[in-house]
């Protein structure tokens, strides 16, 4: 049976991106790491790293095997942290990751007792808002807001909707006047995230029905919500933004529904993870601290109005 401190050791120098660095953490002299993934790579006959002088670059077989590795290597951990479940007392680092906007508005209120309650865990936040390859990138949990999840190889919880609107300053309403019908902002000002598609469009629902689909073309994209929200608080235009970023400038008499009778589609907020790196003590009470504790901040007292206006 091949060595399993080989294949840690070479996912460790991938996920390090140096033999130095992972040496260090690894408390082993560089020239014995070295040593050992050559002899790995002699022992399979196939190169797995490709070395310049500044970076570390994985070959194809390289990337194959790195997944296999990470297989292997959370199979031991989980193994060696199975007694944890018994004494109660998970450990070890955590990495997730998150967009911006859930970071800033939600983690941030509930991550802090979080580390309280299990002081051997250490959380890795990874602030992104594009998506991440799990395995890959070795990320234990990532947070998503999506209608549905296309990996079927992932585990996917969903934790709560997230319903968006149209949100304008009031004195940049009256600046335009009130609108009745989506066709009444084709000449407003507007502002949007990112999309990879360049196409940005509002889908409408109303009340009584009627389905619309509104293209516009935003003076400022970004991929910063709080940009946005300030950048409509200050009247610079109309912006869809989660219901929950706004319901504090909405109390301030900042920011006001726009449309209020005509719906956007609600996202879902969901937790994914894979299935294998679920299982380690820590990665699952974060799991389930997660689905205790994301509604409450998400102040879930007045969603379903939310989703129905």
């Amino acid at each position: 049976m091949r060595d399993i401190t080989n294949l840690a050791w070479f996912a460790h120098v991938v996920e390090h991106g140096s033999f130095s660095a992972a040496a260090r953490t690894l408390g082993v002299p560089k020239s014995t790491l070295s040593r050992r993934i050559a002899d790995l790579e002699e022992e399979l006959g196939v190169r797995l790293l490709n070395r310049t002088t500044r970076k570390l670059y994985l070959t194809d077989v390289g990337r194959e095997f790195l997944v296999h590795c990470q297989t292997v290597v959370a199979a031991a951990e989980a193994a060696e942290q199975v007694t944890q479940f018994v004494q109660e007392k998970p450990r070890g680092k955590v990495r997730i990751s998150s967009p911006y906007a859930i970071s800033q508005s939600l983690l941030v209120s509930i991550m802090p007792e979080f580390l309280r309650r299990y002081p051997d865990v250490q959380i890795d936040l990874i602030m992104t808002n594009k998506p991440v390859n799990l395995i890959e990138e070795q990320v234990d949990i990532a947070l998503r807001v999506r209608p549905t999840i296309e990996d079927s190889s992932l585990i996917a919880r969903e934790l709560l909707p997230s319903a968006s609107a149209l949100f304008a300053s009031p004195q940049f309403v009256q600046s335009h006047g009130e609108p009745s019908h989506p066709a009444d902002l084709l000449d407003w000002p507007s502002m949007s995230m990112h999309y990879s598609s360049g196409r940005y469009q509002w889908n409408f629902n109303s009340n009584q029905g009627e389905a619309l689909t509104l293209n516009y073309h935003p003076r400022l994209i970004t991929d910063d919500l709080w940009v946005l929200r300030e950048a409509a608080a200050e009247h610079q235009g109309v912006v869809s933004l989660p219901v929950y970023l706004c319901r504090e400038y909405q109390a301030q008499g900042r920011l006001i529904r726009v449309l209020p009778n005509w719906r956007l589609p609600v996202g879902k907020l969901h937790m994914v993870y894979p299935y294998r790196r679920g299982l380690l003590p820590a990665v699952r009470v974060l799991i389930d601290y997660l689905i205790e504790t994301m509604p409450g901040a998400a102040g879930l007292a007045g969603i379903a109005t939310d989703t129905d206006a």
